[in-house]
């Protein structure tokens, strides 16, 4: 579902202004759907650094599984990337603070790309896993949305995890507003991880998220499970977005 809001324009849903310096990578992003449930603060602290607050909304921690696809993925002053240039991706996340910045803290994240999940461990220190997945468009709007880890065959830290569903838009594109549960899930313009014991920041930069209602038929989803985390029996907080264009700045330690 295409956004008729206009683009390029100064951002005023974020909480402080994007870097001058010059940004790493460009990405676009497609066909997002925001899948939310509230979980216990105490479920998810185990698997997020100490340093890191872990933010809450409404008494609760949030836990997010978020199904999209990527495209135009290239380097500063560079063309997209040969063979790594556009694949699906699957993000598994919370919501934490660090030094005054809401961001987002990345639990997993499954890509068919082997080139660029090794990248993506190694530069950005995130958790990513190798994954069988397929993105596929139905008439009407619906996409049907498949991903399987394959990494939980040889590596000991990814365990096995999938998910099955289908989603569509269902309403009107809309702009978050300022302290409302879908610009806390969504509206956040950094992202952290870890590596030998110190908080890395990752700036992003791009316009407000273009948020429509959803619906969704999910048949599997073991993403929360991998994590030993349990889902609420509740229905979830579902928000489709069709398209972000996003710039993305080199890994920072935080003091």
């Amino acid at each position: 579902m295409p956004s008729n809001l206009p683009r390029g324009r100064p951002n005023a849903s974020r909480q402080w202004p994007a870097p001058g310096s010059p940004w790493l990578m460009k990405q676009k992003w497609h066909d997002l759907l925001f899948i939310h449930w509230p979980v216990p603060v105490g479920q998810l602290r185990p698997h997020v650094p100490a340093r890191l607050e872990i933010e809450t909304y409404d008494n609760s921690a949030w836990l997010g599984v978020v199904p999209f696809r990527m495209s135009g993925i290239r380097l500063h002053g560079s063309p997209p990337l040969p063979g790594a240039s556009a694949m699906p991706e699957l993000n598994v996340r919370t919501y934490v603070r660090a030094e005054g910045k809401p961001g987002v803290w990345f639990f997993s994240l499954d890509a068919t790309n082997p080139l660029a999940v090794m990248a993506a461990r190694q530069f950005f220190r995130l958790p990513y896993f190798r994954a069988a997945m397929r993105c596929q468009h139905r008439p009407g709007g619906e996409i049907v949305y498949t991903s399987r880890r394959t990494d939980a065959q040889t590596r000991s830290e990814a365990k096995p995890a999938e998910f099955r569903g289908r989603y569509a838009p269902a309403g009107d594109v809309f702009h978050a507003r300022s302290g409302s549960i879908e610009y806390f899930l969504t509206e956040r313009y950094c992202l952290y991880a870890e590596a030998r014991g110190e908080i890395l920041r990752c700036e992003i930069d791009h316009d407000p998220w273009p948020l429509a209602p959803a619906h969704s038929e999910i048949e599997v989803n073991t993403m929360a499970a991998a994590l030993g985390v349990g889902l609420p029996a509740t229905t979830p907080l579902l928000h489709f977005a069709g398209f972000q264009d996003v710039r993305v700045w080199r890994m920072r330690r935080i003091r």
